[in-house]
């Protein structure tokens, strides 16, 4: 595929509020999780909860948008400049070639959750509440679009847990059929009730901290981020790329993952040959790595059948951030830039006792190193499944690499668009 220029990204979690407080606190080894204290739920397990969204007001004139999840959104919009690229790239191509495609498991429905506990006498839910610009799945794109006035395509992927590593894909084709020049991917996924209770009763939910790749690991930690990444048909600087989307789905289960991770190697071996790289081009891999007994098996046994016996180093930051549901492809695929960028593979956290039956080669500490390509894995429920390749630099003469912009003027952009 031809590679993807990512001119600016920022994220959001339970570490902190954009790029530089997630770096920080990856390199501290710092995690952001702790005992759930969301809406008082009386629920035995740890979560990443994102501080001070009760006051992260929209704008009023987004206010018909107000969720948590939208502000959530908006927090994640207002750090590392993400706004103002984003008007650069509308002033360069115009609205109607930005593309936005997110994704999201759960949308807004904490705000349906929060209108059915108030409903009036006679069971009417509140008059106030705004279905389609809150709860509906769509409604995060559509927030998104209005929040930085784009007007072109989009949409919103919502398979669970790969959600918003598959958008990079929706976006690699809508550029490579000529709709759109540039694209406003990521995810975004806020604590519900739904969530909280759904993974309780499917007896998945830790009683602590996760622990990924730990022999005693008992489930996941649920945590809430958003992740936005601008992609561009050209650019002059950039971030880092996008080199390879890989996309399966195998339909093992609604919830259990292919015990031999049938449909994640081929995703991996997908991103890979979309790349052009061999798997001893990966220098490091960030894992799905939820802490789940079946993931982390069923994981580990993909990971080893694409790069055998001598598995490039790798590690779950989910012991940092928490499983982001809908959000995780696009947070962890955010850190894996960030690790290119700084030279560095972050080391997963919290586990104690490693399981001697996961032989891949598991970082518990950070290490130092100049990356080239990383590897970010997101696996999903019903067996739907992605990974993406990026790296920091992409050669001049690599395959497909996109011609650079001799002008950011937007007649020139425009001149190109006619010929397409």
């Amino acid at each position: 595929m031809k590679p993807l220029a990512v001119t600016a990204f920022t994220l959001t979690t339970a570490l902190g509020a954009g790029r530089a407080a997630t770096l920080e606190a990856l390199r501290a080894q710092r995690s952001g999780l702790a005992p759930l204290r969301f809406l008082d739920l009386p629920l035995a397990t740890w979560a990443g909860e994102v501080a001070g969204l009760e006051q992260a007001l929209l704008p009023a004139a987004l206010a018909h948008h107000d969720c948590r999840n939208n502000r959530l959104a908006w927090l994640a919009m207002l750090q590392d400049g993400f706004i103002d690229a984003v008007a650069r790239a509308r002033a360069r191509w115009g609205a109607a070639r930005v593309g936005v495609f997110l994704g999201t498991s759960t949308s807004g429905l904490l705000q349906t959750e929060l209108a059915y506990r108030n409903r009036q006498s006679d069971g009417a839910l509140p008059e106030g509440f705004r279905y389609a610009e809150t709860q509906n799945t769509f409604s995060l794109a559509g927030f998104a679009a209005d929040a930085l006035q784009l007007a072109g395509p989009r949409c919103v992927v919502s398979t669970a847990c790969s959600s918003s590593a598959k958008v990079f894909g929706n976006a690699q084709r809508m550029l490579q059929a000529g709709w759109i020049d540039a694209a406003v991917v990521g995810g975004v996924d806020s604590l519900c009730l739904t969530t909280l209770y759904g993974f309780n009763a499917l007896e998945l939910l830790a009683p602590e901290a996760c622990r990924p790749w730990d022999a005693a690991r008992r489930g996941l930690s649920i945590g809430e981020a958003a992740s936005f990444m601008l992609v561009e048909r050209e650019a002059e600087a950039t971030e880092g790329w996008v080199l390879g989307v890989g996309e399966t789905n195998d339909g093992h289960h609604m919830s259990t993952p292919h015990p031999e991770g049938t449909g994640a190697i081929a995703a991996m071996r997908a991103a890979l040959a979309a790349a052009g790289l061999q798997p001893g081009d990966i220098d490091y891999i960030n894992l799905h790595g939820t802490a789940t007994p079946t993931n982390d098996s069923s994981e580990d046994r993909a990971v080893r059948s694409v790069f055998g016996d001598s598995t490039p180093p790798c590690s779950s930051t989910k012991g940092a951030t928490g499983h982001t549901l809908g959000a995780a492809g696009g947070i962890e695929a955010a850190i894996s830039l960030l690790a290119l960028q700084h030279g560095f593979m972050p080391g997963g956290l919290n586990r104690q006792q490693p399981d001697p039956e996961l032989h891949a080669q598991y970082l518990d500490a950070n290490r130092a190193a100049p990356l080239r390509h990383v590897l970010s894995n997101s696996f999903g429920f019903g067996g739907t499944n992605a990974s993406l390749v990026l790296a920091k630099e992409v050669a001049s003469d690599a395959p497909g690499r996109p011609q650079q912009a001799h002008s950011p003027s937007g007649g020139q952009a425009a001149g190109r668009r006619g010929h397409q």
